[in-house]
């Protein structure tokens, strides 16, 4: 069965921190990579970061790198992503996704998708 469910989004100051978290299944949570996209209005879908479960090697975007951490709960089942020091254009929709292989992180390559959550940062 495949599940992700996105959580813990919302509107903070610039500066402020959130945490999002995505519950996952089991056999989703199992596959090779999660990771973190993000989509605001106008702009493509991109990649924030990402946790391979074979090597445990993550990936953070340069963007948002030092300010950003994605970590996992196996006992939960759950992924998250740790966000510090927002800024504005952190502002988007956050999705959760999973992938089949040790993908580089790129949407096209992720087949499984959570219902994203909304990420808002003011200045």
């Amino acid at each position: 069965q495949v599940q992700l469910v996105e959580s813990g989004g919302g509107s903070v100051q610039a500066g402020g921190s959130l945490r999002l978290s995505c519950a996952a299944s089991e056999y989703t949570y199992t596959r090779n990579v999660m990771g973190w996209f993000r989509q605001a209005p106008g702009k493509e879908r991109e990649g924030v970061a990402a946790i391979y479960r074979d090597s445990g090697s993550v990936y953070v975007a340069d963007s948002v790198k030092d300010r950003f951490t994605i970590f996992r709960d196996n006992a939960k089942n759950t992924l998250y992503l740790q966000m510090n020091s927002l800024k504005p254009e952190d502002t988007a929709m956050y999705y959760c996704a999973a992938a089949l292989w040790d993908a580089p992180l790129r949407p096209q390559y992720f087949s499984y998708w959570g219902q994203g959550t909304q990420v808002t940062v003011s200045s």
